[in-house]
């Protein structure tokens, strides 16, 4: 089932609203928490936008993140 952008609006209202249930297609998801709407809700604007890049035929960009940790120079 192709992402659109009607779903990812229903889990906006329902994430605005503190619903944790949401219809989307002939689907009723209930979700656990709030924290767990917003994960799915970005991991469907990442589908859809993966989605619209490939029928535009437009390359996605990549990014990295580069993490540091370490003690640093403190003495």
């Amino acid at each position: 089932m192709p992402v659109t952008q009607t779903d990812i609006d229903a889990l906006n209202t329902a994430i605005a609203s503190g619903e944790r249930r949401v219809t989307l297609g002939s689907q009723s998801i209930t979700y656990y928490s709030i924290a767990e709407m917003i994960q799915a809700r970005n991991d469907l604007m990442q589908q859809k936008a993966i989605a619209d890049a490939k029928a535009s035929g437009t390359p996605q960009r990549r990014r990295t993140l580069l993490y540091q940790s370490g003690r640093g120079y403190d003495n």
